[in-house]
């Protein structure tokens, strides 16, 4: 079985939820004998310096990139604007990036090609003119669903009437491309039955991200309580999110706890964030390693109130061992029982009533801790979910599937 994996930035370093959610998956894959090749932007915004050696990229058979300079200019989307197009799409409709998927449909030939987001349905005409794979969108997100999120939470006014017009666009493209994949695969089964209900009528199938576990150990409770934010600050939910954490919650959760200190890490850090920091709130920015600093704080805060998918970043924290406090919204599609593996909180009194309460009564940390870890162990393994996959591909191009030697769980 071969595949062709479609991203529209470049997988690597693993620091990203999206990043570890295409890589942990792709790495199923190739243990279950799929033979993984990747095409992928390498944007101004993400751009990443490609390894000629990594081992978190060793399941790949083979690896290009293509760099793209996708950068938000304000002319291309004015024009876009006035000309009906989405100018999120547009952005991602590179003409480099075409001609090497072009040339790599001529020379090769492949069974299913992965694509990594709805963005990347800008290339399935191009896919059907060169090749008689299968297409396969990997739906990490409804994306219009996320820019409609963020268009309710903005103050009325010129910046939320343009917001509402990329959700719109971004939601007839997306119902417009549905029928052109020969599979659907959604991270969640919330997703998937949405796809059905916007007249999605061909196969697919929900494969939540995973985690390779042998990578993520329990970690210890931490004598000295704090809490921790990590994620993308670069993209609109995470930061809107945290700016609302740090304005209405932190300040009364430090009155409460003046010794408590908040620690917040992130790629791209925006400016004003930076000058927020303080002896309590420490802004780290971006950190060499995610799971490090995952590992020194007893309690994530997940703050998000617009998104869609699965946040990894709280995949992440259960496998660790850690107390994971998040929005309904945030802890959307993950299989969670607010008390049990997490604590939900959706307005101020809410969060700051759950971190008291974890401060107050700290042996619950390590009820979650043990509860957390064993809902990932059962449900987000990425190679039982892989597994699925692997088998739906088979099925979906006819071809026998042989059972793999040496695959670990």
């Amino acid at each position: 079985m071969r595949v062709l994996q479609l991203c529209r930035k470049f997988p690597y370093p693993l620091k990203d939820g999206e990043s570890i959610a295409v890589n942990s998956l792709s790495s199923a894959l190739a243990r279950y004998g799929c033979e993984i090749t990747l095409l992928a932007m390498n944007t101004e915004k993400h751009y990443s310096e490609i390894p000629d050696h990594c081992a978190e990229l060793s399941h790949y058979h083979r690896i290009e990139s293509v760099y793209v300079d996708n950068t938000l200019n304000a002319v291309d989307a004015f024009v876009d604007l006035i000309s009906g197009k989405s100018y999120n799409i547009t952005r991602f409709d590179n003409e480099k990036y075409r001609d090497k998927l072009i040339s790599m449909l001529n020379e090769n030939q492949y069974d299913v090609i992965q694509l990594e987001s709805s963005y990347l349905s800008v290339y399935v005409d191009s896919i059907q003119e060169n090749s008689n794979a299968k297409i396969a969108l990997r739906s990490h997100n409804l994306e219009y669903e996320i820019w409609e999120r963020i268009a309710e939470n903005t103050k009325r006014g010129l910046k939320s009437w343009y917001l509402n017009k990329c959700a719109e666009r971004l939601f007839k493209f997306e119902v417009d491309q549905l029928e052109s994949y020969d599979l659907l695969v959604s991270i969640t089964d919330k997703d998937l039955q949405k796809y059905k209900e916007l007249g999605y009528s061909k196969q697919g199938i929900s494969s939540p991200a995973g985690l390779d576990l042998d990578k993520y150990e329990l970690s210890n409770i931490q004598q000295e309580m704090s809490l921790s934010f990590i994620g993308s600050l670069d993209w609109m939910p995470n930061l809107n999110g945290l700016k609302w954490f740090i304005d209405n919650v932190w300040p009364i959760v430090s009155r409460k706890n003046p010794n408590l200190k908040f620690h917040v890490a992130g790629r791209n850090m925006d400016s004003i964030l930076n000058n927020l920091s303080s002896s309590n709130l420490v802004i780290e920015g971006e950190v060499d390693c995610a799971k490090e600093f995952i590992s020194r704080h007893n309690i994530m805060i997940v703050p998000l109130f617009s998104g869609s998918g699965i946040r990894i970043k709280i995949l992440e924290g259960l496998a660790m061992g850690k107390t994971v406090i998040s929005t309904s919204l945030g802890a959307e599609g993950i299989s969670v029982v607010n008390g049990e593996q997490i604590l939900l909180a959706d307005n101020i009194q809410q969060f700051v009533e759950a971190i008291q309460y974890c401060i107050s009564e700290p042996q619950v940390l390590k009820e979650f801790r043990e509860k957390g870890r064993k809902l990932i162990e059962e449900k987000y393994s990425n190679f039982n979910n892989g597994k699925k996959l692997v088998e739906s591909y088979h099925n979906l191009c006819g071809i026998p599937m042989k059972t793999p030697k040496h695959v670990h769980k």
